[in-house]
């Protein structure tokens, strides 16, 4: 099913318009234009990214203030650099202005990268301003050879990447295809608030919903089942507004997009505690799957693709985001299974769903702006640092709770419902089985 899905995705794409373009809300774009001479460009930093890196409480009018665009141009300066085999090129950056990009204020820079031999060619460009210490931070840096020319994006520089090589010289930029499909899995891999969501509707998927609470299911078909309708249904939502969105016909702006994210990872973590809607766990991965998927196509509009180059990349970035969540599924999983079937289960859920609310509330506040900054930046980007330690120790507490007695299905009983021969016991801790 979800390989029908990326196909209908593509398949009407040779006649649609250009992708919309949009900034997430935590990414930088540096937009070079290779000339006579000498790379011009410009930086666009998001200004609530720039209060997060510097620990100051940046505010549209406080950048305009008297100083403050000069300080933070030598910020940026000197988190940037440019060298090809001739040796290091000078970088200067002119006067600095605040633009709205996407309904998000920037402020943006036009810089000069100028070879010590005055002719141009392949270069490696470093740059880190913000990423050094915000890890959910990206920086997409796109080329165009001329003025009039499309852009095309060489790389996408993250905490771990401050270094891409840029084909100044008129080089083919990396295949978009596999391109794409790393840029698919690392967003989903360092992506917390898609990760936190897909945790929160893992959660209750060993479970079922009985009388308004969550039970032990004995059912592993049934169990493993639910987990690829729930992965489905979100690969089925975000399939269909990621073309959509990549192709223009949706385009809502992305603090908006964001927000809605924030709300759905908060929706998902109080049924995880409670159910909300019994049964319902697809149909709220596809619901908010739809969600998730405009954000997905705001980051693949800004790798400035052509129309030519849309149909592999779009389906090479949904790939990849597949096979991520697929790889998440298969960590965490066998270990939510062994833990469903312990005593301590229910607290270990209602922990983990509870701090998924908790880091939704503060990202939802953010992003509607009723706070400057996130207090919980540091925790989300250690887990993201650290995403198989995060596994191994899950998997640690299954394999330690194991050990204790299971959880036995003998005491309370209730009356079977219609049909002959079926009947239903409820123990006290509520694990349900059926004879």
């Amino acid at each position: 099913m979800m390989l029908a899905c990326l196909t209908a995705a593509g398949v009407t794409l040779a006649a649609a318009p250009q992708p919309a373009q949009a900034h997430p809300l935590s990414t930088t774009a540096v937009l070079l234009s290779a000339e006579a001479g000498r790379v011009t460009g410009r930086v666009q930093l998001p200004i609530d990214r720039l209060a997060i890196a510097l620990d100051q409480p940046l505010t549209t009018a406080a950048v305009q203030q008297p100083g403050k665009i000069d300080e933070l141009r030598g910020y940026m300066l000197s988190h940037m650099s440019a060298a090809d085999q001739a040796g290091p090129w000078a970088v200067t950056a002119g006067d600095g202005a605040v633009e709205t990009i996407d309904g998000v204020d920037h402020l943006v820079f036009a810089i000069v990268l100028q070879p010590p031999n005055h002719q141009v060619g392949d270069f490696q460009l470093t740059y880190d301003a913000i990423l050094h210490r915000l890890v959910s931070h990206k920086v997409f840096v796109s080329l165009r050879p001329g003025s009039g020319k499309d852009y095309t994006t060489v790389g996408v520089l993250d905490w771990q990447q401050h270094t891409v090589a840029v084909p100044a010289a008129g080089a083919a930029p990396q295949d978009g295809f596999t391109a794409a499909v790393h840029l698919g899995i690392r967003h989903i891999a360092e992506g917390a608030d898609h990760l936190l969501f897909l945790i929160m509707l893992l959660l209750p998927a060993p479970l079922l919903a009985r009388r308004r609470r969550w039970v032990r299911s004995d059912d592993l078909r049934r169990n493993c089942w639910r987990v690829v309708h729930v992965v489905t249904a979100f690969a089925i939502g975000h399939s269909i507004t990621l073309a959509l969105g990549a192709l223009g016909y949706i385009s809502v702006p992305t603090r908006v997009v964001e927000s809605l994210i924030a709300l759905s990872i908060l929706v998902s973590g109080v049924h995880a505690i409670k159910p909300l809607v019994p049964g319902g766990e697809a149909w709220i991965a596809a619901g908010f799957g739809l969600m998730h998927g405009l954000a997905f196509a705001a980051l693949l509009g800004d790798l400035g693709l052509g129309r030519g180059s849309l149909v592999a990349d779009l389906l090479g970035f949904n790939i990849g985001i597949e096979l991520t969540q697929l790889i998440v599924v298969a960590l965490l999983m066998p270990s939510l299974l062994v833990l469903s079937r312990t005593k301590i289960y229910p607290g270990v859920r209602i922990t983990a769903a509870g701090i998924g609310v908790v880091l939704a509330a503060a990202w939802l506040a953010e992003r509607t702006t009723l706070i400057v900054a996130n207090p919980f930046n540091h925790l989300t980007d250690a887990l993201i640092e650290h995403p198989f330690l995060v596994a191994v120790t899950i998997a640690l507490i299954a394999a330690i709770s194991w050990a204790a007695p299971p959880l036995r299905a003998t005491t309370a009983r209730t009356p079977a419902p219609a049909g002959p021969g079926l009947r239903t016991s409820v123990d006290h801790s509520g694990s349900v089985s059926h004879r």
